[in-house]
């Protein structure tokens, strides 16, 4: 057994696994430490991974070489497109995973991944040497080194579990948590806390009336999460069912609540805002009389449902009452209850955007550890930690996401200018390029980015390269062809929309909200024939050179304003200035640009508490 490593990544989760297998394909000697190799990628909580903004994120891991899209895409039982009603920056895929063949195919992947190692065990302290990094010990006794360390410790840092007044230690369910690891980067100058999350109830589906529910089924076009070629889904795809809550479950909750952990003291730290739990809910929204509950599938052929919807840790026999309340659920039994937990996370500020600490030269923090919620946050954290680990290795640049590139670049930038005081859960509406950062078109963002590192492989490049160029063949097809009124006005008053005056751009015909490029294909032989010779990933390449088209206007409009910002992101500023004795900057901006010693003045100004007119006495002082 070796135990000198380049890399060593700390916990196999979603943001741990994605880091090991990024430094290892980069090329780095890399260990990975789990508590348990049965429970790689495990999802601890839903059985889904994506939605809003969340299948954002996963594409852009996929673009830049991860793994975690390409593994959906295997073990997908449903696939949707969410938010198709809206325009296409809203776009957001989401799957159903069968959970036991998502991780036993992660493990696949790791066990094969060239320069990767995994070692079963509990990582209880970090090997500092001359105030670096240089390795780790674990609770069996062993030590292994390395120049790089990325923890990914997930919940398991000091975890414990609520059920009612039960309280258990477990960094999930069935599973110890971990000690040791806090304490000492405590003692180290990192600043900690306390975050909670929960998971609801696991259903037998045997015991549930599905005949009373609303069925909702997936989706079967082209739309996945890799952007590399696959067969279709290779697993039976099945549907999840809907139904909902009601006053009467609403009363059982509410007697209930002086046993809640929210609610009797027993749990003191945060929980996520946008995901609440079932006794949070009826609370916060007193006035509604029902929430909607989504019964989801854990995989191809078990029994187990998990409920959506139905987050507790309310004792297990109000669950239970509660939950046999609800239509179809009458006579329904547990596989187990909700819980919450709570858990230790570090200071994201304390973090640069690479994700290394600031405190500790060659630490690396990833995923829920940073005060982060969601298997996607992790995995898009977790690469860039990998990636930067390498890179730090290696002595070369980090790999840094700007807001303009990616879902990553905001939610890293997020967490290291404004830190946290709830889990961060990434929405669209936080970023303020959303058009530009579709889910269609992540391979254009970061593709070239990644395969400029060595961490995309040709394969995929070569991929990238030929839909970039089927894509601006048919959009300069659609550019240059032109229409004459009298061919197409027939067909036009048919689809509903206005007949021309006089010949024009067959892209003029593109652009109208009533007409598409394959709809038009049926009236334009041109264009059919064109469309015809797309050999590869056809319904991909029309969908992105119709989203150029109708939408060309707002993405360069949208680039136009993100160039203009990012002149502030090329002034930098990181030990320039001693801002306490800035006597012209505001008291909080003199303590807030202390504490987070921005790199930019772009990242200054986007930190709580720095005004516009402290950015612009910034300035001066650069001499802009």
């Amino acid at each position: 057994m070796d135990f000198n490593f380049d890399v060593i990544v700390v916990g196999a989760g979603h943001a741990g696994c994605e880091a090991a297998a990024a430094a290892a394909h980069l090329g780095s000697k890399t260990l990975l430490v789990t508590i348990d190799m049965h429970k790689i990628a495990q999802m601890s909580c839903n059985p889904a991974v994506g939605g809003i903004a969340k299948g954002q994120i996963v594409r852009e891991v996929d673009a830049l070489g991860g793994m975690c899209g390409i593994v959906t895409d295997l073990t997908a039982i449903q696939f949707r497109l969410l938010n198709r009603s809206k325009g296409p920056a809203m776009w957001s895929p989401r799957a159903q995973s069968d959970r036991q063949k998502f991780s036993e195919k992660w493990r696949e992947v790791l066990e094969n991944t060239e320069n990767l190692s995994i070692w079963q065990d509990t990582v209880t302290n970090l090997v500092i040497e001359d105030g670096k990094v240089a390795g780790v010990t674990t609770s069996m006794g062993a030590t292994f080194k390395a120049a790089a360390v990325v923890i990914t410790a997930g919940t398991f840092l000091s975890g414990l579990i609520h059920c009612g007044r039960t309280q258990i230690r477990g960094g999930r369910i069935s599973e110890p948590a971990a000690f040791g690891l806090t304490e000492q980067l405590k003692e180290l100058g990192i600043t900690t806390d306390r975050m909670k999350t929960g998971t609801p109830a696991r259903l037998d589906g045997r015991t549930i009336d599905f005949d009373r529910m609303q069925e909702q089924y997936g989706e079967t076009d082209f739309h996945k999460f890799s952007y590399l070629d696959f067969q279709p889904r290779p697993l039976k795809q099945r549907p999840c069912f809907i139904t909902q809550t009601n006053p009467e479950t609403h009363e059982i909750l509410r007697k209930g609540l002086p046993e809640s952990p929210l609610y009797n003291g027993q749990i003191k730290s945060i929980g996520p805002r946008y995901c609440p739990s079932i006794e949070t809910k009826i609370v916060t929204f007193a006035d509604k009389d029902h929430h909607p509950i989504f019964i989801e599938p854990e995989g191809e052929t078990t029994q187990e449902y998990y409920i959506n919807g139905f987050s507790s840790s309310l004792p297990m026999d109000i669950q239970i009452a509660a939950l046999q309340t609800i239509v179809g659920l009458e006579h329904v039994q547990l596989y187990r209850p909700g819980y919450a937990i709570e858990y230790d996370f570090f200071d994201p500020t304390q973090l640069k955007h690479s994700l290394e600490s600031k405190v500790v030269p060659g630490l690396f923090l990833a995923g829920q550890v940073n005060g982060t919620t969601g298997y996607e946050e992790a995995a898009g954290q977790g690469i860039v930690a990998g990636i930067n680990a390498h890179q730090y290795c290696a002595k070369a640049e980090p790999l840094v996401l700007g807001r303009d590139e990616s879902y990553i670049g905001v939610l890293i930038d997020d967490l290291v200018t404004k830190g946290v005081d709830e889990p961060y859960r990434m929405f669209t509406s936080r970023a303020e390029y959303r058009i530009l950062l579709r889910q269609d078109d992540a391979d254009a963002r970061l593709t070239a980015k990644s395969y400029a590192i060595g961490l995309a492989t040709k394969e995929r490049m070569e991929l990238y390269n030929r839909k970039k160029e089927a894509i601006a063949n048919l959009v300069g097809f659609i550019k240059g062809y032109s229409i004459q009124a009298k061919y197409i006005n027939s067909f036009l008053e048919k689809c509903g929309t206005t007949a021309l005056t006089e010949g024009c751009k067959l892209v003029d015909l593109v652009a109208r909200p009533q007409l598409n490029i394959l709809l038009l294909s049926e009236a334009i032989p041109a264009l059919k024939d064109k469309l015809d010779q797309i050999a590869d990933r056809r319904d991909e390449i029309i969908e992105a050179a119709e989203i150029q088209i109708k939408y060309s206007g707002y993405i360069e409009r949208e680039t136009l304003v993100a160039d203009k910002l990012h002149r502030l992101e090329n002034i930098k500023i990181k030990g320039k200035f001693d801002y306490s004795t800035i006597n012209s900057l505001s008291t909080e901006a003199r303590q807030k640009l202390a504490r987070i010693d921005p790199e930019t003045i772009g990242q200054a100004s986007r930190i709580p508490g720095v005004s516009p007119s402290d950015v612009n006495i910034l300035l001066v002082l650069c001499g802009r």
